[in-house]
């Protein structure tokens, strides 16, 4: 892939694939999840993409919705996203957990959060039910009516040997009434606190999470396109895995902020809209 502009001295790689953020690049929510708002270029480039044979897949760091429940009502929109395209973590967790030899899982979220796992064959259990301390592993996802006894349910299953899975652990995710914050990140928080647990994050930054994405475009992770609003959420992925990192402005970074980021979140390009990217890409 070569440039077209001279934004950054910085040069680019072949890109074979992209994988585009949801909140804040493609659309906005309101801040109850509830509405959407597509942003400008966001059904051209999907489409683009579509009739140009080139893959693509959505990730997004929401765990509220699984892509069956939430890729028709982006369709509805306009965007040309199948289920199968839409990623969330807990596609990611579905991945990971087997192979880290996970069979019951203690779920804190809404049904959605633990509707992949169950897909996978995990058992899911909630909080209160019997044998919710007797878990491999804890998951925590968008959990807005979370209640501190469901946080003494996730510690006491961590102190009898759990660990402690992540869907997000960003603060701030950007809707169209501005920032509204990740109720994930204050959990994982609390629970920390009292178990000091380490985590492990299956939404975005994580490697984990690139390389499933990886996986589905069936491209090499320094061959994916990494289309993102947060510098501390997809250019801290893409800079990690050695991806191309496309910082777009339509979400919480603006181009003044892209410009002042550190090397480690900063993305190879800012592009103002979304068409722009294929404008500064050729494509392999």
């Amino acid at each position: 892939m070569r440039s077209r502009r001279k934004t950054w001295k910085e040069p680019l790689g072949s890109v074979e694939g992209f994988m585009f953020d949801l909140d804040g690049t493609l659309i906005l929510t309101g801040r109850s999840l509830s509405g959407y708002q597509v942003l400008p270029g966001a059904v051209e480039i999907l489409n683009d993409l579509k009739d140009r044979g080139i893959p693509y897949v959505i990730l997004t760091n929401g765990s509220h919705y699984a892509p069956a429940e939430q890729a028709p009502k982006l369709r509805a929109l306009g965007l040309p996203i199948p289920d199968e395209v839409l990623l969330t973590p807990s596609s990611v967790a579905a991945d990971l957990m087997p192979r880290r030899g996970v069979k019951r899982a203690l779920i804190l979220g809404t049904p959605g959060v633990g509707h992949a796992l169950a897909e996978a064959g995990i058992e899911t259990i909630r909080p209160g039910e019997n044998g919710s301390d007797q878990v491999q592993a804890v998951y925590v996802g968008w959990h807005p009516d979370c209640r501190m006894t469901d946080i003494e349910a996730a510690c006491k299953a961590i102190w009898n040997g759990a660990e402690l899975y992540v869907a997000s652990n960003v603060p701030f995710f950007a809707t169209f009434g501005g920032k509204s914050m990740g109720y994930s990140y204050a959990i994982v928080a609390a629970v920390r606190k009292m178990t000091r647990a380490p985590m492990i994050l299956t939404g975005k930054p994580s490697l984990h999470a690139l390389r499933v994405v990886a996986k589905k475009l069936g491209v090499p992770m320094r061959r994916v396109g990494v289309v993102g609003d947060d510098p501390l959420v997809e250019m801290i992925m893409a800079r990690r895995g050695g991806a191309v990192g496309f910082g777009v402005t339509t979400g919480i970074t603006s181009a003044e902020d892209w410009a002042a980021q550190p090397q480690g979140r900063r993305p190879h390009r800012i592009v103002s809209h979304l068409e722009e990217v294929l404008q500064l890409t050729e494509v392999q």
